[in-house]
Formats: C-alpha cells, sequence, structure tokens
C-alpha cells in the first residue's frame, strides 16, 4: 500500500472539509509509454485498495485485470478503515480522532478523492473503469462527471440511484449500529456489537436464500432425531462468526459514513436528472447483472443499461446473489476479457 499526502484541503459536498487528506491506493502492473492502459478499480463498502486481496482471480495472468498487460489502480476511499482520511484520522482542529465527528461525504466526494490521486499519479486518460456495488457509484458518478475520460465503464451490480429498497437495508444495519449503547463513545472500538449485527443483516442481501442454502447446510450427524442447539447451527455459527470477522478489520463510525454516503447516491443530482446525466456518458459500457442479486436485480442493471448510450448487458447465471461478483470471477474473466480489448 502507497498513501498520497494532499496539501490542499477537499471541499465537501454537504459542506466543511477534510484537511491534511490522506489516500491510500495499490497499483498493479507498469504504465506503459502511452499511458494509454490504465484501468481504475473502485471498490465497494468494507474493501480496500488491494484488489488483489479482495477479488480473487482477477490481478492474476490471463485474467481480466492482468498486471503483464494493465496498469491496475485502486485508491482507497474516503471514510474508509484502510488507510485514506476516515473517522479514526486525528482531526486537525482538535488533535483527536474524529470518530463520530466525522463530516458527512457523498460518493461525488470519494470520485474527487480519485481524481486528486489520478492528477498525483499523472493519470490523464484512463481506458477502463471498473465498479461493482458501491464501487460501481463511484464508477457511474466519475464517468458522468468526466465523460471524455474513459474509453471504456464496466458496471457490475450497482445501480446510477440509490434505490428504496437498498437504501432499508442500510437503515436497518444502522439501527442495529445505533441499538448498541457504546456507539458514539470516543473510541476504535465503540459500536462493536451493533456492527456485527448489522454485518449478519447485510450478509443475508449479498448471498441470498440460494446461497445459504447451498453453502451452510447442517452437517449429517448419523442420529436424525437429535435436536442441535441454537450455536451448533452451521447458519447461526456463520452469521456469528462474519460478524466477528469484520469486527476485527473494521470499525463501526466509517461503515456508517459509507451507508450514509451509499444513500445519497444519485448521479442525476444537479444535472437535470437521472435519464440526462447517465445520456452523457461516451465510454463503452457494459453493464453485468447477477441472477439472484436481490440487491441490485437484473432488471434494474438492464434498466441502467438502457439509459446509456450504446451500452451492452450482460449476465451472470449464481448462485450467490450479489456475491456472486466476487464468486463467479471466471465467468466475469470470460465477459471482460474480451470487453476490455
Amino acid at each position: 500500500m502507497q498513501t498520497y499526502r494532499h496539501d490542499t484541503p477537499l471541499r465537501l459536498e454537504l459542506g466543511g472539509e477534510l484537511q491534511g487528506l490522506e489516500i491510500a491506493y495499490h497499483t498493479f502492473g507498469r504504465l506503459n509509454r502511452r499511458r494509454d492502459n490504465v484501468v481504475w478499480v473502485c471498490h465497494a463498502l468494507t474493501a480496500n485498495s488491494d484488489v488483489a486481496d479482495w477479488w480473487p482471480h482477477t490481478v492474476e495472468a490471463g485474467c481480466f485485470l492482468d498486471p503483464s498487460r494493465w496498469f491496475v489502480v485502486c485508491g482507497n476511499i474516503i471514510g474508509s478503515h484502510y488507510g485514506s482520511t476516515g473517522p479514526l484520522s486525528v482531526n486537525p482542529a482538535t488533535g483527536e480522532p474524529y470518530y463520530g465527528d466525522f463530516p458527512k461525504i457523498t460518493i461525488r466526494d470519494m470520485v474527487n478523492a480519485h481524481k486528486i490521486l489520478a492528477e498525483a499519479l499523472g493519470i490523464g486518460r484512463i481506458h477502463a473503469l471498473v465498479g461493482s456495488s458501491v464501487g460501481g457509484f463511484q464508477a457511474v458518478e466519475w464517468a458522468v462527471d468526466e465523460p471524455e475520460r474513459f474509453d471504456r465503464l464496466i458496471l457490475i451490480a450497482t445501480a446510477a440511484k440509490a434505490s428504496p429498497w437498498a437504501i432499508a437495508i442500510d437503515e436497518t444495519q444502522r439501527m442495529a449500529i445505533e441499538a448498541d449503547s457504546t456507539y458514539g463513545e470516543p473510541r476504535p472500538d465503540a459500536g462493536m456489537a451493533g456492527l456485527a449485527a448489522a454485518r449478519a443483516i447485510g450478509l443475508l442481501t449479498y448471498r441470498g436464500g440460494e446461497g445459504y442454502n447451498i453453502t451452510q447446510q447442517e452437517l449429517p450427524t448419523g442420529d436424525h432425531g437429535t435436536i442441535l442447539p441454537r450455536e451448533s447451527h452451521r447458519p447461526c455459527s456463520y452469521q456469528q462468526h462474519q460478524g466477528k470477522k469484520l469486527c476485527e478489520r473494521y470499525n463501526a463510525y466509517s461503515y456508517m459514513t459509507i451507508l450514509d454516503a451509499f444513500d445519497t447516491h444519485d448521479a442525476g443530482r444537479g444535472r437535470g436528472g437521472l435519464e440526462k446525466a447517465l445520456s452523457g456518458i461516451k465510454a463503452g459500457t457494459m453493464t453485468i447483472g447477477i441472477t439472484t442479486d436481490m440487491i441490485f436485480p437484473p432488471e434494474s442493471m438492464r434498466r441502467l443499461c438502457g439509459m446509456i448510450p450504446g451500452a451492452v448487458y450482460q449476465e451472470i447465471e449464481s448462485d450467490f446473489g450479489h456475491d456472486g461478483f466476487l464468486v463467479e470471477h471466471q465467468k466475469l474473466n470470460d465477459i471482460l476479457n474480451k470487453f476490455l480489448v
């Protein structure tokens, strides 16, 4: 991981600014002499800038983010837990971590930070912009804001505006965090029980019923008359484990910050509406839906495709819901290796 430190405050869409801005980032491969082989990846909710870490079998030889071919860049979003300025960063005004005083940010603010990083790295034109889920929110926003900058745009399991259903999912997770009486206390481990519950709620929507029924079936015991205690049920232990796992690598303040930013997402805001904004995208665009995705279902991905000039739609069949974009890497590679040419 590398860190870029910016000496000019980042003004925020909802007011205020971030001073002493830091942006963590990873790169893979090398920028070629023509400087035309950049593929920029925008990451999702609790991911980081190390694409090879969270997106298996994509940053490899022969895969669509092949580092021998592309100069792959990913900047950690502001508000995150992984190196960029966020709630656990020191507030220059107080000399103490922000915690709950971290300013409200939007997807547009995240994209403005990406622009700052691109300029710092000397990157102008970008061959392809890739985003899945919340990463796709950023990719849509950037492609609308700077249509001349991108040759290709790849939008996977995402949207151009947060839907009521997606916002409701976020609000349910916020309710879980706020129900933890320690949330709001000025310490990095505040709200951890709430965060674990929020993660468990989120996982239900990421994976869906089919995915759980495939991966969390009870193991045979040999005695079909045995009643298992709650903690012995595979789905129960899985939910508990995943909640604990997130708490070991994340914090509740960053989680809330990004959920809030998620809900502001509307690429048409201040641009005459969504259809007008999307009609200005000039990149060759592919939208990819996942058959069992309950957050961004295929019909919504097809509608998104229809609003972007010349866009093409592909669909991945998967039993793993929204998480299919992480699981079905071979299907993604087969589709995107051809599209990126």
